[in-house]
């Protein structure tokens, strides 16, 4: 053997023995739940005092940062009094519900740091806190389980597979375009894991991975959701927030919704022409008989004929999803409501089932359904886990700190350099804040005056607000991110690996729309 050989083998052997080994979601957020308990006692605690309305009485309480209540009348003057530019009308009519930051009212309070103790408790009461979306989840896995027990999906998708030959990449646009526009319109973002169970089965049998699954909801639906136009969860708060319309600054913003979704499918094509050439270009390769595993069925064609039962069971099935869609848009459906209305969708199918020829029994259906449901119960704990971090943070009274550290920081900057640092904190801010609305009431009555001081309208800095903070939301293991790819046994950081370019997209489109609006207007 050769001297050059000799030295392909040991790189090969040190390659093999240095061979670093992904992190299990749970695993890391774990840590950040450590890291997060650490922080609680290095960074200073402090506090805004909060102010909410009180619907039964009619009044405002302002709880101050030494946890005493003042009860005030609500009304206009006693908010201009406290410096909070909002219309009174934002507190009665229901649109602000939750407590709102007071300018000019941090103080350093009594250091709460986290103790060994409270880790495993946090995690607990996440669990707890996410009681609605897990049972949604437990809910859905069910309905899925179920439906793949009546054979309907596998006679489905042979139907399918046959129809979209040649043209596979036309249902992802179709998916994309869906996910932007309620992700613009509704914030469509936890309610979109209802989406996976149903399209991952699709894409497989079109030739794609778990990428593309979830580029087409997850990205897609993310991208909308940065560029709000109407979404009462994101800009609409927001907008609340800050004491302004949010019809404000709405063209940029859907422009902005336009260009991006362009972008995001354009990417997608780029990586699906990729994947179609070259199966093995897949940034998932090394996970993919795992995730084929779990989600992938029969749509070779020997399966049962796609007959009239199995045809009103997908039928029921598929009305579940745009009812969703309705009840969040126009009732106001949260979780609860949700997973009710999966529920009565699954008894219906369950009832159809075990009607007829090849009908299943009560215990075969009972079983699918508890298995169903048993196969997302790591996504319902990764999302508890999640929502623990965000209450370690919070009880360590630490986001309120970053938040007046963060208004010191960009308080009498010039215009331009003020906008883009505003969204760089946001973005930084998204971490430790990762829900939209609470971001919105936690930040907007602080940094929206300032940019008063220096000339700027109110509605650039929320739109700062949305790019800076949904571009953290993409990679954010405390937000969606790690169920999402829990759900679709996928890595993080083979999601990183695809999703950089998009986040890096945001912050430099978002910034040179930022600097134009500032630009133009002040």
């Amino acid at each position: 053997m050769t001297a050059p050989m000799k030295e392909k083998d040991t790189d090969r052997k040190k390659r093999r023995r240095f061979h670093f080994s992904v992190p299990s979601a749970f695993t890391i957020l774990f840590a950040l739940t450590v890291i997060s308990a650490i922080a609680t006692w290095l960074v200073p605690a402090g506090s805004y005092s909060k102010l909410m309305y009180d619907p039964d009485s009619g009044k405002l309480n302002v709880t101050n940062p030494d946890g005493s209540v003042d009860v005030l009348d609500a009304t206009q003057k006693t908010l201009d009094s406290l410096g909070v530019q909002i219309n009174i009308d934002q507190f009665t009519s229901g649109a602000l519900t939750q407590a709102v930051s007071v300018p000019g009212t941090y103080e350093h309070v009594t250091q709460n740091p986290a103790g060994l103790w409270d880790i495993p408790v946090s995690m607990v009461q996440g669990t707890i806190e996410a009681v609605d979306i897990i049972v949604f989840i437990l809910v859905l896995g069910g309905l899925i389980g179920v439906v793949r027990a009546t054979g309907a999906f596998e006679s489905g998708l042979v139907a399918l597979t046959k129809k979209t030959k040649g043209h596979e990449f036309l249902l992802v646009v179709v998916v994309s375009v869906l996910m932007v526009m309620g992700g613009s319109a509704c914030g469509l973002e936890e309610e979109a894991v209802a989406f996976y169970p149903i399209l991952a089965p699709i894409f497989i049998s079109l030739g794609y991975d778990a990428i593309v699954v979830v580029g087409a909801i997850f990205l897609a639906g993310s991208m909308g959701t940065a560029f709000s136009t109407i979404n009462p969860f994101s800009v609409v708060i927001a907008s609340n927030a800050a004491g302004i319309n949010f019809t404000d600054g709405i063209v940029w913003r859907l422009v902005g919704c336009v260009v991006g979704g362009i972008v995001v499918i354009s990417y997608m094509a780029w990586y699906a022409r990729r994947l179609k050439a070259d199966p093995n270009f897949s940034y998932v390769l090394e996970d993919k008989e795992v995730f084929e595993g779990q989600w992938s069925m029969d749509a070779t064609g020997d399966v049962k004929k796609f007959d009239l039962r199995q045809k009103v069971i997908l039928i029921l099935f598929a009305i579940a999803f745009p009812l969703m869609v309705w009840g969040v848009m126009s009732q106001g459906w949260w979780f609860p409501t949700m997973a009710a209305a999966f529920l009565t969708v699954a008894l219906a199918i369950m009832f159809i089932a075990a009607t007829g020829e090849n009908r299943l029994g009560e215990a075969e259906l009972c079983d699918a359904f508890t298995e169903g449901a048993s196969s997302l119960v790591g996504v319902s704990l990764i999302i508890g886990l999640a929502r623990g971090i965000n209450l370690v943070l919070n009880d360590g009274h630490i986001s309120d700190t970053l938040l007046n550290s963060a208004t010191n920081l960009v308080e009498g900057m010039h215009g331009p350099v003020f906008i883009i640092m505003l969204m760089i904190i946001f973005f930084l801010l998204g971490f430790v804040v990762p829900s939209s609305s609470g971001l919105a009431v936690l930040s907007m009555p602080i940094m929206a005056p300032l940019a008063d001081t220096v000339g700027i309208d109110r509605w650039i800095v929320v739109c700062a607000y949305q790019w800076g903070q949904y571009a953290m939301l993409f990679i954010c293991p405390t937000g969606l991110v790690m169920a999402t790819l829990q759900m679709l046994k996928m890595k993080y950081t083979h999601w990183l690996r695809f999703v950089w370019p998009m986040m890096v997209f945001l912050l430099v489109f978002g910034g040179i729309m930022l600097v134009t609006q500032v630009l133009i207007y002040s």
